[in-house]
């Protein structure tokens, strides 16, 4: 994430990759002391919603290869275009199989292996002061600040469209919300903050330690949240092809499912913690 003469075409390039990664760089979840020219690092592209248990699995994969590890979060679409126009880095996990069925003829995502399902949900401040049912159509109450994400630039504003679309209300619901956010993380920030009542968002992210004593999730009937797979791919321009596949490899494995599962994400078999 991360002249006075005139750049070549190439280095040109190369500047913008790093001023795409800049502000990004405290997502950095490798030692603190500089890499040696001969250490490998691996860059993540991650959607923000996965982000809890990708840094798990980071510090595991870390300690056992050696290598660094820097991670590239934000809206899956977004992170998409930055690693189509930059063509660098290893690994993009998006919040939907979507994205990888949406890009995949465009070259640039390889092989990938399933990891889990993102399930979503109404969400509310702890205790469900307002006692808000659990239902969609009661975000096209307007005596209820109601948010939801933008479809554009992550998978929580097309899942929500998707299934508010579905039952008919995605126009209605447009009309009544306070604020169109741009991913989950945003999503429980206007909740934590007191400016919406309630929002569609990604189950898990209410089982996050920084909202697991904030937030209350209301399941929505399950004809509507279908679970979403969740699938990491290697990129294809990958300088580091074996050690990404390594990564993939712990990310599915028990011990990669095991934290999946601790941050309320549904594991490859479709399990739960509880």
């Amino acid at each position: 994430m991360k002249k006075r003469h005139r750049p070549s075409a190439r280095r040109s390039v190369l500047a913008l990759a790093a001023l795409l990664l800049l502000p990004l760089q405290g997502c950095d979840d490798g030692a603190s002391e500089p890499a040696s020219e001969t250490e490998a690092i691996l860059l993540i592209y991650c959607g923000i919603t996965m982000l809890h248990p990708i840094r798990a699995i980071v510090d595991i994969f870390a300690a056992e290869t050696g290598a660094r590890v820097t991670i590239s979060q934000g809206g899956s679409e977004d992170l998409y275009k930055s690693l189509a126009l930059s063509r660098i880095g290893d690994l993009y996990f998006p919040g939907s199989l979507s994205y990888r069925e949406r890009h995949l003829d465009e070259g640039l995502l390889g092989p990938a292996v399933r990891v889990g399902y993102n399930v979503a949900a109404l969400v509310v401040t702890e205790g469900n002061p307002k006692g808000i049912a659990a239902d969609v159509a009661v975000l096209t109450d307007p005596a209820l600040s109601v948010v939801i994400a933008n479809p554009e630039s992550g998978s929580i504003g097309r899942e929500a469209q998707r299934i508010l679309e579905h039952v008919g209300l995605y126009g209605t619901v447009l009309d009544n919300i306070s604020v169109m956010a741009t991913d989950s993380r945003n999503l429980n920030f206007t909740l934590v903050d007191g400016t919406a009542d309630v929002a569609l968002n990604w189950r898990a992210t209410a089982f996050f330690p920084e909202n697991r004593d904030r937030l209350d999730v209301l399941d929505i009937d399950p004809a509507l949240a279908v679970p979403k797979t969740l699938a990491i791919n290697r990129l294809t321009f990958s300088e580091h092809p074996d050690l990404a596949q390594r990564f993939m490899d712990l990310a599915a494995s028990p011990r990669g499912q095991a934290i999946f599962r601790s941050y309320g994400f549904l594991d490859r078999d479709g399990l739960s913690e509880d």
